[in-house]
């Protein structure tokens, strides 16, 4: 009777510390879910789209939003969730237009405001300059391109185009190109980015420096823009050394005769006398 009584009281105990027991887990479980569960971030972050070198002008395929960790270094560039397509993600993505990094940056690494440099900033050439490059600023009035449609780091060849006050009409303007595959180093912007340009900068060696400052003496120089990552030189060597001539481009110049000069007429001789001398003159 006795061992029946503590076999009872026994099998009470372990029911009840069974019961204790799943008490404490149901009790804990939505503790630790809870724990495992971060915070939607509300924020996004500047990164790198692409490995970046030092020196590379900023565009916009190689920057990209992603969501802000837990914790953001003081001087990333960050926009709300909701600022995509507003005011406010332009005005990031202006913040960093044109800007050249001074650090490399793999995949993924923030875009913070300490590692780039804009134009304008005192290092901004020693940064983006390559080792051995000159820097040369075309006027706007010599630029045949809207500066609208070009961006820093755009690839331009240059052209130069002369009028000559000759006889012949095939002879009287000239374009031909006087340097290939110039990047552009910034851009004068009288009314802020987008706006009219007053010059753009352009980075060349020593000896297309002399050409282009000689070039933008002799007349109008035009930008043409070169398709991203093409380097390559245009056409063979003999047809980019060859001019274009006006008569080139409109063989009916050719066929236009210059006007025929008037052949000069005889004027009369009118004698005069003066005195006992007589002098004989042409009139006018």
């Amino acid at each position: 009777m006795k061992a029946m009584r503590a076999k009872t009281v026994l099998t009470i105990l372990f029911l009840l510390s069974l019961g204790v027991a799943a008490w404490l887990f149901l009790h804990a479980l939505p503790q630790n879910a809870t724990a495992d569960v971060q915070p939607s971030p509300k924020e996004e972050v500047l990164v790198a789209a692409v490995p970046l070198s030092a020196g590379t002008l900023l565009r916009a395929e190689d920057v990209a939003w992603r969501p802000a960790a837990s914790v953001v270094e003081p001087g990333t560039i960050v926009r709300p969730l909701a600022a995509v397509h507003t005011e406010r993600d332009e005005q990031a993505r202006n913040e960093i237009s044109g800007a050249a990094l001074n650090t490399d940056l793999a995949r993924g690494d923030p875009i913070r405001r300490t590692i780039i440099v804009k134009p304008g900033d005192r290092e901004f050439l020693q940064v983006f300059l390559t080792s051995g490059a000159r820097a040369i600023a075309i006027p706007i009035s010599s630029v045949g391109v809207g500066t609208g449609l070009l961006n820093p780091g755009d690839r331009v060849d240059v052209v130069l185009t002369q009028n000559f006050n000759t006889e012949g009409l095939a002879r009287r303007s000239v374009s031909e190109t006087i340097a290939q595959n110039l990047r552009i180093l910034a851009i004068d912007a009288a009314n802020g980015p987008g706006g009219s340009g007053r010059s753009v900068m352009l980075e060349v060696s020593p000896e297309q420096a002399e050409k282009v400052g000689v070039a933008a003496e002799l007349g109008k120089l035009s930008l043409l823009l070169r398709r991203a990552g093409d380097s390559a030189p245009v056409g063979t060597a003999e047809s980019r050394a060859r001019p274009t001539w006006a008569g080139d481009v409109s063989p009916a110049l050719a066929t236009i005769k210059p006007a025929e000069k008037a052949a000069p007429v005889d004027r009369p001789n009118v004698g005069i006398i003066r005195g006992n001398k007589a002098e004989a003159t042409k009139t006018e």
